[in-house]
């Protein structure tokens, strides 16, 4: 169907979607939202011949046009590149990033490339009193972030892990705990408090039993107990 390639072509992302799928509002605030990508958004039930096309789009995600869902349908620079799980697997892998780069789709990648990581890391962790950067999945991590919520703080959380530029900054990270080199243990939690590293799990418990915690959130605007 010429409809969906003329398009799929008008910007270097377009997104055909339907109103009311939770599927779809899941990608559009990923590139949108969180990526800062100008995607064309189709809403095909909106559109006169939307029936039309979310057959050809079945047909192109599918093989026949015969089962699983034709919306969400990303093109990005005029490919189809897939559904809700293909651009999911993608972000998670780091690999849609440097794609929505290549297509000239994503403008933020370049500010964040212009900004050295020392510059970014220096500028996220200064943004609030207490700035934790974690990872999804990481107990540690948990650990941290849980007795910060049990005193009250309301802190910045940074999951490099779901971050475009993850990677670069966990070696930031890893170099300020551990030195040049960036090697003597994980990069997160990394805890900064007042714009200042204090450190990683073990120094932060370490501080809250010997009640060194506390006075520093206070001095640091973060306790108002």
């Amino acid at each position: 169907m010429e409809r969906v390639t003329k398009l799929a072509s008008e910007r270097a992302v377009v997104v055909f979607t339907s109103s009311n799928c939770g599927m779809c509002h899941a990608v559009t605030s990923l590139l949108i939202g969180e990526l800062g990508v100008n995607a064309a958004v189709h809403e095909l039930d909106k559109d006169p011949r939307g029936r039309d096309m979310e057959r050809e789009l079945a047909r192109r995600l599918g093989g026949g046009g015969g089962g699983g869902r034709a919306v969400p349908a990303v093109f990005v620079g005029g490919n189809l590149v897939g559904g809700t799980n293909r651009v999911m697997s993608l972000h998670l892998a780091g690999e849609l990033v440097p794609m929505l780069k290549n297509a000239g789709a994503l403008w933020l990648y370049f500010r964040a490339q212009a900004e050295s990581m020392a510059e970014r890391v220096a500028r996220l962790a200064s943004e609030r009193a207490v700035v934790v950067f974690t990872k999804s999945g990481c107990c540690m991590c948990t650990t941290v972030t849980t007795l910060l919520g049990e005193l009250a703080v309301s802190a910045a959380v940074h999951e490099l892990d779901k971050e475009p530029l993850g990677k670069e900054m966990e070696r930031e990270l890893a170099r300020r705990l551990y030195g040049s080199g960036g090697r003597g243990g994980p990069a997160v939690p990394a805890v900064f408090i007042g714009g200042n590293l204090v450190g990683g799990t073990s120094k932060v418990m370490a501080m809250h039993l010997k009640g060194e915690l506390v006075p520093m959130l206070k001095s640091a605007g973060a306790l108002w107990l």
